[in-house]
């Protein structure tokens, strides 16, 4: 009778190539969130599938005690016990729930890319990803009233506020890796990151343009500028960007149409009480800011924002009669629900992934990319409870935050390393 022997070597391998199929779809379900939130849905419960038997408990334990792991779950589990006293239907409790779910993701994503060493692999693919986004808005804008496209010209597939969003975290990421490639001698490298960038940057100016996004570029080049170039370096920097945003300003009447009717919006919104877009928003945070008055400690309840909003709207046609679940105020859609409590527990999360990626390397520079975008267009939408910008985030967050946890890992083996070396190569 024949015996199948299974070597324990390829047992061993088992779990290693799990986990590199783990890290794949991981990397796949970053790279379709521009493009399509089924895609995107399909590809992470199946990353999950595959990543929880790859798991190291320990690794889970230690991401969860860490401040940038444990935040994030402690915020879900303030959002369960809220469902205890909210003043809403079961369902409407467990919708509210829903965009606190993936925040349980990023201990996962921590322990998993502590591991792993293919943190390039999703932010590789993503830029491809972004890429091909761009030649589709491009081809969108200039076929838009040939084709008679559904939507607006220059944006293909989900909105102008994603595709804004995700085309600026690639501006900024190809201006850290054009400044490597220059300073390494590298300059066609260098010019084709640039030529891409200013790619990217053209779509947001000329095509379709997210004010959201406008006020995060500046913010991020500032912050850029002071980690890599210094006090003059930044100055220099700054002093290059407003010249081009002047040469940008000048030569794009879309562009300035979307800043300046900001300004008319809130007049409009002012005098007559007119539903535009910038006077919802007003509307939305002044009714939000009765809604936290009325329970400022533990919030109303996780689930209440649309109950609450019905049952302030006035008669009418104007901004006071709309009614919403979003307030668009990432804070407000905390604190509402769960209070002070709560937007403490959000704002502490936020800090603690600042201060994670508060350092110099690519990795972390991507990581912080995306955390600063977020908060800032957290002050103007929900993006965290957004599904595209919520998921982008605990990815950022997981996956380059892991990456830059095996480095510590490694470069502490190799200081420690170091003295045994010195000493075996030079005996006394």
């Amino acid at each position: 009778m024949k015996v199948d022997v299974v070597s324990p070597a390829v047992g061993r391998l088992e779990p290693a190539r799990l986990g590199a199929v783990a890290d794949t779809l991981a990397a796949a379900a970053v790279a379709s969130l521009p493009w399509s939130t089924t895609a995107t849905g399909v590809l992470i419960a199946l990353w999950l599938i595959v990543l929880i038997p790859t798991l190291d408990i320990d690794a889970v334990k230690r991401a969860i005690l860490s401040p940038a792991g444990g935040l994030p779950a402690l915020l879900w589990l303030i959002a369960v016990v809220g469902m205890l006293w909210a003043d809403a239907s079961l369902a409407e409790r467990l919708k509210g729930l829903e965009p606190f779910h993936k925040l349980l993701a990023i201990p996962l994503l921590l322990a998993q890319f502590r591991r792993s060493g293919h943190a390039r692999w999703v932010s590789t693919g993503f830029l491809i990803s972004c890429t091909l986004l761009l030649i589709a808005s491009y081809a969108h804008a200039l076929t838009w009233g040939m084709m008679h496209w559904a939507g607006l010209p220059g944006v293909p597939v989900k909105d102008y506020i994603t595709q804004s969003g995700v085309f600026a975290i690639c501006i900024l990421g190809l201006l850290y890796a054009f400044v490597d490639a220059w300073r390494a001698g590298r300059r066609r490298l260098a010019l084709a990151l640039a030529g891409l960038a200013a790619l990217f940057v053209a779509d947001i100016v000329y095509v379709t343009t997210s004010r959201t996004t406008l006020v995060a570029i500046p913010i991020l080049i500032i912050v850029f500028g002071w980690m890599r170039l210094g006090a003059k370096g930044t100055l220099a920097l700054v002093a290059g960007c407003a010249a081009i945003v002047t040469i940008l300003w000048v030569s794009s009447p879309y562009m300035r149409f979307r800043v300046s009717s900001v300004v008319n919006e809130v007049s409009q919104y002012q005098a007559e009480d007119a539903a535009t877009s910038s006077g919802l928003r007003m509307e939305f945070w002044r009714k939000s800011l009765q809604f936290v008055a009325q329970a400022p400690l533990m919030g109303h309840g996780t689930g209440t924002i649309h109950a609450l909003f019905s049952k302030a709207v006035s008669p009418g046609s104007g901004a006071s009669s709309v009614a919403s679940s979003n307030p668009h105020q990432q804070i407000f859609a905390v604190a509402i629900q769960l209070g002070l409590i709560g937007a403490v527990v959000l704002l502490a999360m936020w800090i603690a992934h600042l201060l994670m990626f508060a350092q110099v390397g690519f990795v972390a520079w991507c990581g912080l990319i995306v955390v600063t975008q977020n908060v800032v267009g957290s002050m103007f939408n929900s993006h965290l409870s957004d599904f595209t910008q919520g998921w982008l985030y605990v990815f950022g967050v997981g996956v380059f935050g892991g990456a830059l946890l095996k480095q510590s890992v490694l470069s502490g083996r190799f200081a420690s390393a170091a003295p045994v070396t010195s000493a075996v190569s030079n005996p006394a």
